[in-house]
Formats: structure tokens, sequence, C-alpha cells
């Protein structure tokens, strides 16, 4: 199942939650009021887990952005640039974006 899947799962439990706190609040019936409350708390702990394991649902293409990199590189290099300084600041720029995560 996608993130995309999980999550618009997880919101309509959150607002069938929601919806059936209130009502039994007007029923005047506070165990199905707790019990909806519960269901509704571990929907949004399920939201959170999803929105962090999947990076925020940024679901990229590691092979087709790795392609996009190199024929970046290589009309670099077809335009003049030195190869290895060039494969040097992409190492230098992964580095920095492992490094702020």
């Amino acid at each position: 199942m996608s993130p995309k899947a999980v999550r618009a799962l997880v919101l309509a439990v959150f607002v069938g939650g929601i919806a059936g706190m209130i009502a039994s609040s007007i029923a005047d019936s506070n165990g199905w009021a707790l019990a909806f409350g519960l269901l509704t708390a571990g929907a949004a702990l399920c939201l959170i887990t999803v929105t962090a394991a999947t990076g925020g649902g940024t679901v990229v293409d590691a092979e087709a952005v790795g392609a996009e990199l190199e024929q970046r590189i290589d009309r670099l290099v077809a335009a003049g640039a030195d190869e290895q300084e060039v494969r040097a600041l992409v190492a230098e720029a992964v580095r920095l974006g492992r490094a702020r995560t």
C-alpha cells in the first residue's frame, strides 16, 4: 500500500472518529466518546508515523534522478568543465544533504 493510500485511509478514520466523538457526546455516552477519541488518537499517531517514515510523502525515483544527474554532468563536461571537479562537487553536495537529515 502506498503512503498516499495509507494517509487517505488514516484521514478517513480520523474524520470518522471525530464524528463519532461528537455523536456519542450528544447522545451522552461517555464510554463511546472515549473509544472514538482513542481511535482518533491512534489514527493521528499512524499519520505521524507514515509521514516520518516516508520523508513527508515525497517519493523519489532514484534511478530517474541518477540518470538525469549523469546527463547534466555529461552536458557540463561537454561544455568544457573538468569532469573530476564536477563529480567532486556532486559528491560534496551529497555529503551536505546527508548531513542535514
